[in-house]
């Protein structure tokens, strides 16, 4: 028996909540036959019938939007998209790459797509909506909110889809004051149309 250590097997991927729910309505929207243009019910309705939180179907239509299922309107509602995935696309392989490679190669992996989407945010042209998403509004800031409103701002679905699968295996730090500044800095950034800041700021953003 030679003395290399001994092998260990990956770590089981839990499937989050919102993925869950996000793969049930899109079988809901395959067994409805619900076609491109056809609207899905509104959140408040859906979270009732689903019996989960507004911010759990939040997040689980964010991840339907950028992967093109749907589309979120302001005032409209949700959407749905004629699905356009060509023969052969396959998020598995990649994810496989991912969850095989080192967590701290991972990590920057993350905040490289990270500050991808931050800098499109800060160049969004409508000033008045980066204000509206992310100026301070009395209320602790979150990862997740906050994240949520750059890739709103972003309008980059294959950089967000690359985040949901990096976000894996290198999940957002624990919530307290600090990370709560460090977001602050972002969204500022953002807000002020500074791409080069806005980027330069997730640089540490997940820890390590």
């Amino acid at each position: 028996m030679s003395g290399d250590a001994p092998r260990r097997l990956p770590p089981l991927r839990r499937e989050r909540l919102y993925e869950s729910l996000a793969a049930h309505i899109s079988d809901f929207i395959e067994a409805q036959g619900l076609v491109g243009g056809d609207r899905l019910p509104p959140e408040r309705q859906l979270a009732a019938e689903l019996g989960v939180s507004r911010a759990t179907l939040s997040r689980a239509l964010a991840a339907l939007e950028t992967r093109g299922r749907i589309e979120v309107r302001h005032g409209v509602g949700a959407l749905v998209r004629e699905p356009h995935l060509g023969p052969g696309d396959d998020t598995d392989g990649w994810d496989r790459r991912v969850a095989a490679s080192p967590r701290s190669e991972v990590l920057v992996a993350r905040e490289a797509v990270l500050a991808g989407l931050a800098r499109a945010a800060a160049t969004n042209p409508d000033s008045s909506l980066r204000v509206a998403m992310l100026a301070p509004d009395g209320r602790r800031r979150t990862f997740d909110h906050t994240w949520r409103c750059v890739r709103r701002l972003s309008a980059a679905p294959l950089l967000a889809e690359l985040d949901d699968v990096l976000a894996e295996h290198a999940p957002a730090p624990e919530e307290d004051a600090g990370l709560g500044l460090r977001l602050g800095v972002v969204a500022d950034a953002i807000v002020d149309g500074d791409a080069v800041r806005a980027a330069t700021a997730c640089q540490g953003l997940l820890g390590g």
